[in-house]
């Protein structure tokens, strides 16, 4: 397990930036940090990093759409898709655009150097994970995150959920409970 020798991190989550860069400098990584696309697209140029840590939301621009380009710019550096959303559907959509590998928010800094040197596992397992998210709590944090991306609007929220906005209301006062396997 090795990171790349120079690395550029893609994130508009400065916190999470500065402790990130702490941990790879420790590590005798060379790092970049951008905040947006733009930003990112010109380090790629300049900076000429071995992998890209790149998140899915970036304020407003998207990190998937991002992948393409980035690699275009450079093929030869391996980039990773890291995300507090993660979901099958978005895994596959980021290595059919081109990412090496998909990583789900938080990690640590050993999860992030495997992510960067092996690929990712493409066997379907024989028993699902014992640690799944439940159901109930998937869709509890998805209607937190579309209220989130839209201003904490309730009202605008149950528009694009396809919810009344009392029903939407009542939902994310309920917190998720832990359930027992």
């Amino acid at each position: 397990m090795s990171l790349p020798a120079r690395m550029l991190l893609v994130d508009d989550d400065v916190a999470f930036c500065a402790i990130l860069v702490r941990h790879l400098h420790r590590r005798g990584v060379a790092t970049q940090v951008a905040h947006n696309a733009a930003d990112a697209l010109r380090a790629m140029n300049e900076f000429a990093p071995d992998g890209v840590l790149l998140d899915l939301k970036l304020g407003s621009d998207n990190g998937l759409a991002l992948i393409h380009e980035l690699a275009a710019r450079r093929p030869q550096a391996r980039i990773v898709l890291a995300t507090g959303f993660a979901s099958i559907a978005t895994a596959v959509d980021a290595i059919r655009r081109g990412a090496w590998n998909y990583l789900p928010k938080p990690f640590d800094i050993d999860t992030l150097a495997q992510a960067f040197s092996e690929p990712p596992d493409t066997a379907v397992p024989a028993e699902p994970p014992q640690t799944a998210v439940p159901l109930r709590r998937q869709q509890w944090e998805h209607m937190q995150r579309v209220l989130a991306d839209c201003g904490g609007n309730v009202s605008a929220a149950a528009r694009v959920l396809g919810l009344d906005r009392r029903t939407l209301q009542r939902r994310l006062a309920k917190r998720p409970v832990r359930e027992r396997p």
